[in-house]
């Protein structure tokens, strides 16, 4: 790329303008002065911003700019942060050092880094006013990501009858079909990274992991005020508040961004800095993974033929699987596990088209999900203590005492388990913290 500056060696990240016109946000980014890192995201069929919203979409584009701006930023980590043509409030500030330092931890821990005291948005001090109410109307925007979480979300805001659309970002066949099927209207979000950013990376740029649930809700605040919606409905369980692991200090968890603390910091800001009517909330917030799968299991058959979890599928760049499983990711292994004790095993073999647990080569990936002998992958997955919970299950079944890791689990994991620990039934019972509006608590009873 012309002008080119390694970001390794920038003094400063700088978040140049954003702006929007004719449907396109676009958000504008720079190491030192080097050649500006453009971002697209594309909002199909966007009316004018409708008024009395002016004030309250700008709040909502200039938090996309600051939350988006974690894609670039960790290519270079410079320890000074600049924000060009306006400045943060300290609500604002805080909220942004969280997601940065939490959001980027897994990445940080890869690649032996430690960003506690290097991140450090700029603050003014003041206060803005209270956000308004803007008079969003009672609908819902139902994020979709392909995979069991979501469908079951979609299943209980439909049994109310509230009004919803299905909204993905991004350009997934598989996440399309799986909007399709839920017989919600739909909305396609498209994000289309500055190039320079693969550039950067071509050359040598730190990479790795980002909070992309935290982006993907930044971009859907924007959605909600421009076409009309008064709460963003995401579909993530309570394990995602677990860490994956703590390294010197810090807890380094890869779901961050869908654990309960950043859903109650993000909905805190919204209903104070961009619109008082705006909910941010996930329906599924009390509930294990192995009481999601069980209610996916509950809805039958529609979804068995479209659904997939395994990331792969999703992978911006490099080889995807022939099928909707790859069968060898850590997300195929703990989807396997937990939909076992709900579905029956022919069933089963037939969504994934092979048996993994009778797959002496899949030792190692199980092992981690157990969190015997390793830490929890860092993946999407449940917590070690409810997948020993789903294992143990398993191995009181005769249908699949024979299958190889099954023997395996009875011989060589059991005897070192306290057994009273391993029950299936506490993990099908919900916890109490959430944050579902009023209007939608039917559609929360509807997963009980």
């Amino acid at each position: 790329m012309s002008n080119y500056i390694d970001p390794r060696g920038a003094a400063a990240f700088r978040f140049i303008r954003s702006s929007f016109a004719d449907g396109v946000a676009e958000l504008v980014y720079a190491f030192d002065q080097g050649p500006e890192l453009v971002e697209r995201i594309t909002f199909p069929g966007a009316p004018a911003i409708p008024e009395g919203r002016a004030e309250a979409f700008s709040s909502a584009l200039r938090l996309l700019h600051l939350v988006a701006g974690v894609s670039y930023y960790k290519a270079g980590i410079p320890s000074r942060i600049e924000v060009q043509g306006w400045e943060p409030d300290a609500d604002t500030a805080v909220l942004l050092d969280a997601l940065y330092l939490h959001g980027l931890a897994e990445f940080a821990y890869r690649n032996k880094l430690d960003l506690r005291g290097r991140v450090n948005f700029p603050a003014n001090g003041a206060r803005p006013a209270p956000a308004p109410a803007i008079g969003l109307p009672e609908r819902s925007l139902l994020p979709i990501g392909g995979g069991k979480d979501s469908v079951v979300a979609v299943e209980a805001v439909k049994s109310t009858g509230a009004d919803a659309t299905a909204v993905w970002v991004g350009n997934s066949p598989l996440i399309a079909t799986c909007a399709e099927r839920t017989g919600l209207s739909m909305l396609n979000i498209t994000r289309e990274l500055a190039p320079g950013l693969f550039e950067l990376n071509r050359l040598g740029a730190w990479n790795g992991h980002i909070p992309v649930t935290a982006i993907n809700s930044a971009i859907l605040v924007l959605a909600a005020i421009l076409y009309g919606y008064d709460s963003i409905v995401f579909a993530n369980e309570r394990s995602a508040s677990v860490a994956t692991l703590e390294y010197e200090g810090q807890e380094v968890n890869h779901q961050w961004s869908k654990g309960f603390g950043f859903e109650k910091s993000f909905h805190d800001y919204l209903h104070t800095h961009v619109a008082r009517d705006l909910n941010y909330c996930s329906l599924l917030r009390p509930y294990s993974e192995l009481a999601v799968t069980s209610a996916f299991a509950r809805l039958g058959t529609p979804y068995f033929d479209v659904f997939s979890s395994c990331n792969r599928n999703f992978r911006i760049l490099g080889p995807k699987p022939a099928d909707r499983w790859c069968g060898q990711c850590p997300k195929c292994h703990f989807v396997f596990l937990a939909l076992a004790p709900f579905v029956a095993k022919q069933r089963l073999l037939s969504i994934f088209g092979r048996n993994l647990l009778d797959d002496e080569e899949q030792v190692a990936g199980f092992d981690a999900l157990l969190e015997f002998q390793d830490h929890k992958p860092f993946e999407c997955v449940g917590e070690g203590a409810e997948a020993r919970a789903a294992m143990y299950a398993l191995s009181q079944r005769p249908e699949w005492q024979e299958d190889a890791l099954i023997v395996r689990f009875r011989r060589d994991v059991l005897p070192q388990l306290n057994v009273e620990e391993l029950a299936l039934e506490p993990w099908l019972l919900p916890g109490a913290s959430h944050l579902v509006p009023q209007r939608l608590i039917g559609a929360l009873d509807a997963l009980g």
